[in-house]
């Protein structure tokens, strides 16, 4: 149901709850408190029902006879860090990317920074939500879950079908024939605006590639489900390539590396190549880090009938 925004005494309990106090304001403007915006979700930890024992004991000989010692809670502040385009590059006059990026409708195109992968998952899943409560409501089946890409999806939909192109555009360079830059990077040194933008740029200023995916390479980088090991190809399997690990908070930094992909506009062109990979933390947010969603294909839906 939506907030009746002009009902006083709604007015007066967003007043009280959900705006900066007064002497938090600037210019005595009521914004709100983005510290507020949590957002609570549950979720299954499937590989742990699955496990045995070392010796194979089903999960009753474990002492696990409850299936709610597999449900995960989590709270995960939804808000981007609005500050992450001056704490990444301190020196850069980014404070006009600040200031408007993250609610000025000219970014509207632009993809989202400054969220970290836990928000990225969380998000994911409000997704996923929003969606079945709407096919719910019409009498549909759910769906799969929106989710982040593993790292093998997102290579395969970058290549964009192209086998053994280094480039989602195909072809080995980075310029076409009359030598513009096909993506958003760092394509010289000290210079990032040959490429026709200094810092992100619209999600469709290039082309995209044979899937008709935009931005598979340059302008973000993108968060995988994947997380980071230089050693994962050595030891994944053909049907067990996606390579995870839920990272508790007391775990050290190493374990808490998750996998980008796609290169970013702060980046050199190898970044760009589609099997390039690196990592960032998984608590960290970055301006040159963004995601997007991928959903296990079902097959046709209810009243399909091409």
């Amino acid at each position: 149901m939506p907030i009746e925004y002009g009902d006083p005494e709604i007015r007066e309990i967003l007043n009280d709850q959900m705006y900066l106090p007064e002497h938090e304001r600037f210019y005595r403007r009521r914004e709100f408190d983005t510290r507020k915006f949590d957002f609570e979700y549950y979720w299954i930890d499937l590989k742990d029902a699955a496990r045995k024992g070392s010796q194979g004991e089903p999960l009753r000989q474990r002492g696990k006879t409850d299936r709610s010692v597999f449900i995960k809670r989590d709270v995960i502040n939804v808000f981007p860090d609005t500050l992450c385009w001056i704490h990444d590059f301190t020196y850069s006059f980014n404070e006009p990317m600040t200031n408007m990026y993250f609610w000025h409708p000219a970014y509207d195109e632009y993809p989202v920074v400054g969220i970290n992968w836990k928000q990225a998952r969380a998000f994911s899943i409000w997704r996923t939500q929003l969606l079945n409560s709407y096919l719910l409501g019409i009498g549909s089946p759910f769906v799969q879950d929106f989710r982040l890409p593993t790292e093998s999806e997102w290579e395969y939909a970058a290549r964009g079908g192209l086998r053994q192109s280094p480039y989602p555009w195909g072809g080995p360079y980075i310029r076409n024939s009359r030598g513009c830059f096909l993506g958003n990077f760092k394509p010289l040194r000290g210079n990032y605006i040959d490429d026709g933008g200094f810092h992100t740029v619209v999600a469709t200023a290039y082309s995209p590639n044979d899937f008709g995916l935009f931005c598979m390479a340059g302008n973000v980088s993108e968060w995988t489900s994947n997380a980071f090991d230089e050693s994962a190809y050595d030891f994944a399997h053909d049907l067990n390539m996606n390579y995870v690990y839920e990272a508790k908070e007391d775990d050290p930094p190493v374990l808490k590396r998750k996998v980008i992909r796609g290169g970013s506009w702060k980046d050199i062109g190898f970044y760009l190549q589609t099997g390039s990979r690196t990592y960032e933390y998984q608590d960290t947010s970055k301006s040159f880090i963004g995601f997007r969603n991928v959903m296990t294909y079902l097959g046709r839906s209810k009243g399909d009938d091409i």
